[in-house]
């Protein structure tokens, strides 16, 4: 199946889902949580396993020796140290749990990136990803011109031109893995987070003024039947809008309220963790750690367990 008719069965099935949604949508986006473990300071240090490496990787760690899992160790300290000054920072060590959590998101960019890199340089153009995903829309526009496909289409082109220029931090209109991962999954990012507002303000905003009312936030997660009765929780939502959405009581939330609204300021648990760990290996408590004080605390990071992580790094592993 070709990548346009994935891409056309993705919005009819998005039509056929939520053209009458039955349950509770959710455009609420949380950071993941960084492991199902207590964060406690034992001898298993299990929590800092888990988020140092990831859930999966750390439940497979006890296949190395010692003295094997600090040499893979070795190896991560050299890529978590970004501008090779021989420091890790708590910031590079944050920017690595944060990458770590979101695997999945690098992974997923990993199996559609070849569908997208169509001269095969290892970076992905906006005309590539255009001609991929809308190349027979455009080149057979008469086809479209009676269906509500060509509306779409028409719709989600821009949009998606606007998002990619956004992803594309250098301005060369080429998306590199990391450009191409924003431009995915742009909830993940922090240069981002304008074009979700933007897009969830334009999603919601069916009359157009620009703001979303109480009747078009309800809209957006139930399609009332006339004369049907409402569910309880649509109540309770209506409240949520009045005590918590609309701060400033105008009855209608502007692109700052809809950001504290689907974008809250939420525990920042990897940067919690990068600090604990720098404050427990930072042996001459300058603030940073060398790959010396990470090896000598080398349990706190990987314990005495095995993980295919460090099989993973003998590999192209480009979604890390």
């Amino acid at each position: 199946m070709g990548v346009w008719s994935c891409m056309y069965l993705i919005v009819m099935c998005t039509w056929m889902v939520f053209g009458k949604p039955t349950v509770k949508k959710d455009r609420v986006h949380h950071d993941p949580e960084l492991s199902k473990q207590q964060h406690e300071d034992n001898q298993s240090h299990q929590y800092d396993h888990e988020a140092f490496l990831g859930r999966e990787e750390a439940t497979t760690f006890d296949q190395l020796t010692p003295e094997e899992s600090k040499e893979r160790l070795g190896k991560i300290v050299n890529r978590i140290d970004g501008d090779n000054d021989g420091y890790v920072t708590t910031a590079e060590l944050k920017a690595w749990i944060k990458r770590v959590q979101k695997r999945y998101v690098y992974e997923n960019v990993a199996k559609v990136w070849s569908d997208y890199d169509l001269n095969k340089d290892n970076h992905i153009s906006w005309d590539e990803y255009k001609k991929a995903t809308y190349g027979y829309y455009l080149a057979n526009p008469e086809e479209f011109e009676d269906s509500n496909d060509q509306f779409s289409f028409k719709k989600m082109l821009p949009r998606d031109e606007r998002r990619f220029k956004a992803a594309d931090l250098d301005g060369d209109l080429t998306a590199s893995r990391d450009e191409f991962t924003a431009f995915l999954h742009p909830e993940e990012f922090e240069h981002m987070k304008d074009i979700v507002v933007l897009e969830t303000l334009e999603d919601i905003d069916k009359n157009g003024d620009g703001f979303v009312d109480e009747d078009e936030y309800i809209a957006d997660m139930f399609a009332h039947e006339e004369g049907g009765p409402e569910p309880d929780w649509v109540g309770t939502e209506r409240d949520q809008f009045s005590d918590f959405r609309d701060l400033n009581k105008d009855g209608k939330m502007d692109k700052e309220e809809i950001r504290r609204w689907i974008l809250p300021e939420d525990y920042d648990h990897a940067q919690a963790e990068a600090r604990h760990l720098v404050y427990e290996s930072d042996v001459d408590k300058d603030q940073m750690l060398t790959k010396e004080e990470i090896l000598d605390n080398w349990n706190m990071f990987v314990g005495s367990q095995a993980t295919n992580y460090g099989e993973d790094l003998t590999r192209d592993h480009d979604e890390l």
